[in-house]
């Protein structure tokens, strides 16, 4: 199978409703690598890479959330998969 890598920027309320725990989660589930962070302007950032089926229900998963959160917007780009990242890691 293919290896991509998505970025993502999810806006509404996803700030303070444990979304980059359940990030988390969800890409250790099916071993997609990255990362996600908070922005300053309420939105979560993500980067996920991994097997394309992989990466793209962890990506879908996004657009939902989890059950505290109110996702209004995903804006995910693809990216060339050029570098091997290490587990999946919360950023401050």
């Amino acid at each position: 199978m293919a290896k991509i890598c998505v970025h993502a920027l999810i806006s509404g309320r996803v700030q303070g409703v444990w979304f980059r725990h359940f990030t988390r989660e969800q890409a250790e589930a099916g071993a997609v690598t990255g990362w996600v962070r908070n922005l300053p302007d309420g939105r979560v950032e993500a980067m996920l890479c991994g097997d394309e089926k992989a990466v793209r229900h962890v990506e879908a998963w996004l657009s939902r959330g989890p059950e505290l959160a109110n996702v209004a917007e995903v804006v995910a780009t693809d990216l060339d998969h050029d570098a091997e990242l290490t587990g999946f890691v919360i950023m401050d």
